[in-house]
């Protein structure tokens, strides 16, 4: 499995305000995980490009406003973890054509109030949970 991680304790991530587009010619990675990238404010349209994408971690990514909505590009995404986003006010309506998300996970997303409708069309969704998201379901 192609995995890239980003962790704040190298100093680049901490100041990282959004990824390059140049991650999309990453197309054989299938695990991203962003951990501790405090400032980042958005992720790329290219990243949608990540076709081989399986698993995306977001965790402590406070400044996060929004994902792009060319993440319904992600053919093979099982595991969406969001985590402490505190930013984040909602999710792209092509969430719901993820069709083989089978786990979503949304901790600590304050600012989270609601789930875009065409989530229920997530036929092989099995593991939801959300945790302090406050007007989001559990």
């Amino acid at each position: 499995m192609v995995t890239f991680w980003l962790i704040s304790t190298s100093a680049w991530c901490c100041k990282l305000k959004e990824l390059p587009t140049s991650i999309s010619q990453l197309t054989a990675l299938q695990e991203l995980k962003l951990y501790e990238c405090s400032k980042l404010k958005k992720l790329p349209t290219s990243i949608g490009k990540l076709t081989a994408l399986q698993k995306l971690y977001l965790f402590q990514c406070y400044e996060l406003k929004e994902l792009p909505t060319s993440i319904s590009q992600w053919m093979t995404l099982q595991k969406l973890k969001l985590s402490y986003c505190t930013e984040l006010k909602e999710l792209p309506i092509s969430i719901g054509q993820l069709m083989t998300l089978q786990k979503l996970y949304l901790f600590q997303c304050s600012e989270l109030k609601e789930l875009p409708t065409p989530i229920g069309q997530l036929t092989a969704l099995r593991v939801y949970k959300s945790w302090i998201c406050h007007g989001v379901i559990s």
